[in-house]
């Protein structure tokens, strides 16, 4: 009995250490696939957005990408993605997106966002203003398989039509 005791009193920690290892390690893994997220999330904003790398979202994105925007239907794939980018960088050769703050957890990243840009091609039917804008907005995403899978935008849309003349300012409604 004394050496049955001898031998769990030398195994106990050594099990133990490898039961908090694989703890942490598993910690450690969950932590390297958000960093990795943040890295795919901010290739997003960089090579596409700023870039304007169409070839780039093919490497990023999912090809079953659904894209949520406000007021507008799903982008559903890869190339419907290419199309939205199309139409806002066609209204906003020059646009620019500062990402002002990233956060991860899990498979989710979230970034807030400015856009600047001039409004030098239709958008939405509105004609070009040559009004130059700054726009804030946040991103929520959601990675699976080491891709960008679903996205979430919210921004503001209501800001952006003030500043480009097409909703008046509050206090200029013709009150």
């Amino acid at each position: 009995m004394r050496k049955f005791g001898q031998i769990v009193s030398y195994l106990l920690p050594v099990i133990v250490g490898v039961v908090l290892m694989g703890f942490m390690a598993g910690c450690e893994s969950k932590k390297a696939v958000a960093e990795k997220n943040k890295v795919l999330e901010r290739r997003a904003w960089e090579e596409v957005w700023n870039q304007g790398n169409l070839a780039a979202v093919d490497d990023i994105f999912a090809t079953n990408y659904i894209g949520h925007n406000p007021g507008m239907p799903p982008v559903s794939g890869t190339e419907e993605y290419k199309q939205f980018f199309t139409i806002y960088s066609t209204a906003f050769p020059d646009m620019h997106y500062a990402i002002e703050e990233m956060i991860a957890e899990g498979d989710k990243v979230a970034t807030r966002w400015t856009m600047t840009g001039t409004h030098q091609g239709e958008l939405m039917g509105i004609p070009p203003t040559g009004m130059r804008i700054t726009v804030t907005g946040i991103s929520m995403s959601r990675f699976a398989d080491g891709k960008l899978a679903e996205g979430w935008n919210s921004y503001d849309i209501l800001g952006m039509m003030q500043q480009l003349g097409v909703i008046p300012p509050p206090g200029e409604g013709g009150e």
